[in-house]
């Protein structure tokens, strides 16, 4: 009878049961041989008792709490939610038994559900702290959800991955959660991240269209479409209505087909038909950077083709702007900007890559943009004769003839004094230009790159005059002063360039020109003009 007694709680709670003390006792040690394991955190022991107790007698309330508890603990929060429930079912005032149901309801993300458990535990018992802290940690999931949402709407992506990782403190086993995390990192480009948290759910459920689309949305990111679109189709077999993965699924297959098609007109040569391709696969997702980056890259190598060199830089930044670690895009900028004569954005670009990636080609590369940047900041000799660098010793010396009698200062004698001034300095650098691009050692060396004045040649000491002199020959050198005048200019003041050629071509014709000047002294201008004209027309007929 005392026996009987012990155990009549046991068999009260199984109400189409008959009294079997026999079973009843061999359920309750069942029991104990679970709490022992669950004591010693073998909790896969202790769910193995705690079924065999809930098997020997099925309509006991605290063998599924005690086996919620221990699935709780393994992590498997949705089995755990199934005993919880039942044993609540079985004794409506159990109270762990609504407290391991809140658990579980807000492990999984469900903290409205989490709240109402934990409510109808403070009607039980209005003084249990556990359930006054758990309804807490339900009320600020529910908040945390919210800002995400109203935050993904925003775009601010890394304030959503902010609430959803404090989200997932209270609630670990959130799948909607964690996809909305995963989505988000995809989203910002962190993709390894997001693949890691789509991976893991796949894992414990392999048919979650959600975790295949995020799965699929990182692969699509990261340029590989065709695998993406796999994904995106795997997800639409399990869920045909997903918004989003019928809608990646679309924009992947979009952006593919114009790409290959912008690349076979680039490879076809029709560079305006690639430039309208690549322009229209850019508008398809803005979204994914790094396949954008590409395309950016792609015009800007159909704009350098085009020769719309700042088009083609312009491209290039976006391109870098999208993916840093753009190599390719560096080195097409760096490009253009040399052709274009920038070289520092030059050598910057290319430092970047030589950083990068140190090979020989980058670090040549290098080097040549370097010795362009210093080239560059010396006198521009070719420039400043108006020749190509290709120029040859005919064409240099035809080019000195010309700008040394556009810029001595005789022929500047009536100008102002700042006129005067800039024109001595503009002779001055054509001499030193005629110096240097008509002696072969030299130009070689000026052409490399090296430094002039290293190898003993001082510009600063250079004089003008007597190359000048040296180049039109004769006693002393050619000088407008004194040696002639030209009649129709007016007597002292003026020179006339045609006088001035004919005198080279044909020494006699200043003489003459002189000796004119000493019969025309005495008449009016008209006469000196018309007489002037005869005398071309004269050493026209006579030399020409």
């Amino acid at each position: 009878q005392m026996l009987a007694l012990e155990y009549l709680v046991v068999v009260r709670t199984c109400a189409d049961a008959p009294p079997c003390f026999s079973s009843c006792r061999e359920a309750e040690s069942f029991k104990e041989q679970g709490n022992a394991y669950y004591a010693k955190k073998d909790y896969n022991e202790a769910y193995n008792y705690y079924t065999k107790a809930i098997d020997t007698c099925p309509n006991n309330a605290s063998y599924y709490g005690n086996r919620a508890a221990t699935l709780m603990m393994l992590g498997r929060f949705r089995e755990a939610l199934g005993d919880a429930q039942q044993s609540v079912r079985l004794d409506d005032s159990f109270v762990r038994g609504h407290l391991r149901e809140g658990k579980c309801h807000l492990s999984l993300g469900n903290a409205m559900a989490a709240s109402r458990c934990f409510q109808r535990v403070l009607e039980l018992d209005h003084k249990n702290t556990q359930a006054q802290q758990e309804l807490k940690n339900a009320s600020t999931v529910l908040e945390y959800e919210k800002i995400a949402e109203a935050d993904f709407e925003k775009r601010d992506f890394r304030k959503v991955v902010f609430c959803m990782d404090r989200a997932l403190e209270f609630a670990p086993a959130c799948h909607r959660f964690k996809i909305l995390k995963a989505e988000c990192l995809a989203l910002l480009g962190r993709y390894p991240e997001a693949q890691s948290v789509a991976s893991d759910i796949l894992r414990m459920d392999s048919t979650n269209a959600d975790a295949l689309y995020v799965r699929g949305l990182c692969l699509y990111y990261e340029d590989c479409i065709e695998k993406a679109v796999q994904f995106f189709v795997q997800a639409l077999r399990m869920a045909p209505d997903h918004e989003k993965a019928c809608l990646a699924c679309r924009n992947a297959k979009a952006l593919k087909a114009k790409k290959e098609d912008g690349n076979k007109a680039f490879k076809e040569g029709n560079y305006k038909l690639a430039y309208e391709l690549y322009t229209e696969a850019l508008g398809i997702d803005p979204n994914n950077i790094k396949t954008n980056a590409k395309l950016y890259c792609n015009r800007g190598t159909v704009n350098s083709k085009l020769r719309k060199l700042e088009e083609a830089i312009d491209d290039c930044t976006n391109a870098v702007k999208l993916d840093e670690t753009y190599i390719k895009a560096y080195l097409r900028r760096a490009q253009c900007y040399m052709d274009t004569e920038q070289y520092e954005d030059a050598v910057r670009d290319y430092e970047k890559v030589y950083q990068t990636e140190k090979t020989k080609e980058h670090k040549q590369l290098l080097k040549n943009a370097q010795m362009e940047l210093k080239k560059s900041k010396r006198k521009d000799y070719y420039k400043i004769l108006g020749v190509d660098k290709n120029a040859s010793e005919d064409e240099i010396k035809k080019a000195y003839r010309k700008r040394a009698l556009m810029h001595h200062p005789d022929r500047h004698s009536g100008a102002s004094a700042e006129v005067q001034k800039e024109e001595e300095k503009k002779f001055k650098e054509v001499g030193e230009a005629f110096t240097i691009l008509s002696d072969p050692k030299k130009k070689a060396r000026y052409d490399s790159g090296q430094d002039l004045e290293e190898d003993g040649l001082n510009m600063g000491d250079f004089d003008a005059n007597n190359i000048f002199k040296a180049f039109f020959g004769g006693p002393g050198g050619f000088s407008f002063e004194g040696r002639w005048r030209c009649p129709a200019a007016g007597f002292g003041s003026g020179k006339c360039t045609d006088c001035f050629t004919q005198q080279q071509r044909f020494p006699s014709f200043a003489v003459l020109v002189e000796k004119s000047t000493l019969l025309l002294e005495s008449l009016q201008t008209s006469g000196v003009v018309g007489l002037h004209a005869a005398l071309h027309k004269l050493s026209a007929l006579s030399w020409c």
